[in-house]
């Protein structure tokens, strides 16, 4: 409390609603000259760069217009601008701070290597976060659980799992966060023998699993066909009284689904109180094979919620995404679908803001394909934005196949051929398609072509939810 009983101007920021009521406080510290307190003016800063009501260009222009940032100012503007759409922003604040710090009182810190490896973690940053790597050991913070855990992610992120396994090793100390992460790590690079392994050491460690930690062995349990391990896991939880958020539910209703227990997939998926877009996916795509009309009377309901109707409220979080797109579109394959299928295809843009990308693009081919409209399916090939993959060519080559259809499986074949000269998959199936409409010079042409070795056998195609 000022003299006179005045309350201090940084305690009105602290407690402000809106960048409205804090532009009127900022105002009054800038006429009463409070601003040049550096205190004061990290107050400003702070609630204008974090939380609901952030304005982020707002708070770079009162840190540029800061004489002397203290660490906090610095911490704080790299923070937010490392969880912005723009997070290489916040490594060149970084730089900044590292190269003033010999002649700075405000030296870069375990929160600054901790925001400065997130923001590299998101944009993917390696050369960065090797030479920050060197930063944190030249200043002795090598053993910050929070920046090795940071460490961790960047290169698991990079791929490089070799170098985040050594980080992990080496660590003397290890808490929860820095086990989810490694595991994590591994289930996201596809690794799921070590991830399984590593989870194993953790709870033979005594090292108590979070929905994190749980939702990522779920994915790799989804992965494998381990069925069984999964179960146990719910079993964990119901037994440890784990909270079960939903991100784990939806791993839950992932691994069930993708381990063709779909009843109890959409048993959860029901006893679910909250839901995210994620969740809709899981169930969506995991009907999509054997139950393509079931996924699509689900996609229908998820659009009521969309639109505000049902039980819901219209939530964002709730909105289609291309995800759920590929899920639909590959239940209407499944089921024979067509001209539901074009319907939604056609509609997914002006709709819902979403661009086809390939993987829809191939699922109509396949559902062309599979109901005889090779034509059409050739049409929507010629249509795409992009230059067709082997996946969307090999797609109609087969269909061409069943339905003996020469002219176009020679001209898919050509273009396939162009993409992957030594493609093995292409030669067969155009030579079964010359058999089934007795054209057996053609076939004996092919089988000399593969005779001459170099070729390389490529998997079947199809549209496919993985």
């Amino acid at each position: 409390m000022l003299p006179g009983g005045r309350r201090p101007l940084s305690l009105f920021a602290d407690r402000c609603k809106s960048m409205a009521q804090l532009k009127q406080v900022h105002a009054q510290m800038v006429v009463t000259a409070r601003i040049q307190d550096n205190y004061a003016a990290s107050r400003i800063l702070s609630f204008a760069a974090s939380g609901d009501n952030a304005d982020i260009c707002y708070a770079l222009r009162l840190f540029q217009a800061t004489q002397q940032p203290n660490s906090f100012m610095w911490n704080t503007i790299i923070h937010a601008l490392a969880d912005s759409p723009y997070p290489s922003n916040a490594l060149h604040f970084t730089i900044r701070m590292l190269r003033q710090s010999p002649y700075s009182t405000s030296p870069p810190g375990r929160h600054t290597f901790t925001f400065a490896l997130k923001a590299c973690n998101n944009c993917g940053a390696l050369s960065t976060y090797e030479q920050l790597h060197g930063h944190v050991s030249k200043r002795g913070l090598q053993s910050d659980l929070y920046i090795i855990n940071g460490l961790i992610r960047c290169y698991s992120g990079g791929g490089l799992l070799f170098e985040a396994r050594m980080l992990f090793d080496e660590m003397t100390e290890r808490n929860q966060v820095v086990w989810t992460t490694m595991v994590s790590s591994y289930a996201q690079n596809l690794q799921s023998n070590d991830a399984l392994s590593l989870f194993h050491d953790m709870m033979n460690q005594g090292v108590e699993p979070n929905d994190a930690t749980l939702a990522s062995v779920l994915s790799v349990c989804a992965r494998s066909g381990c069925l069984e391990l999964g179960e146990q896991i719910e079993s964990m939880v119901e037994e440890k009284g784990i909270e079960r958020s939903v991100i784990l539910n939806t791993a839950f209703v992932d691994m069930y689904a993708k381990n063709g227990a779909i009843d109890k997939a959409y048993q959860l998926f029901r006893q679910m109180g909250e839901k995210n877009i994620a969740t809709w996916n899981a169930i969506i795509c995991g009907l999509a094979l054997h139950h393509g009309k079931f996924a699509l009377t689900l996609f229908r309901e998820l659009l009521q919620l969309e639109n505000g109707g049902g039980s819901g409220n219209g939530s964002r979080k709730n909105n289609p995404n291309d995800v759920t797109m590929v899920g639909v579109l590959s239940g209407c394959c499944h089921a024979g679908l067509v001209e539901i299928g074009t319907q939604i295809f056609h509609s997914m843009e002006r709709l819902h803001g979403i661009r086809p990308k390939l993987e829809h693009y191939s699922c109509m081919v396949d559902l062309f394909g599979k109901t005889g409209k090779l034509e059409e399916a050739e049409e929507l090939i010629q249509s795409m934005r992009w230059k067709a993959d082997v996946a969307v060519l090999g797609a109609l080559l087969s269909a061409c196949r069943k339905y003996k259809n020469v002219e176009i499986g020679e001209r898919m074949a050509r273009r396939i051929l162009k993409l992957e000269p030594c493609n093995h998959g292409v030669y067969v199936v155009l030579s079964n398609i010359y058999a089934e409409s007795g054209r057996w010079d053609d076939v004996l042409r092919l089988r000399k072509v593969m005779k001459g070795g170099g070729l390389k056998k490529i998997p079947g195609w199809s549209c496919e939810v993985n």
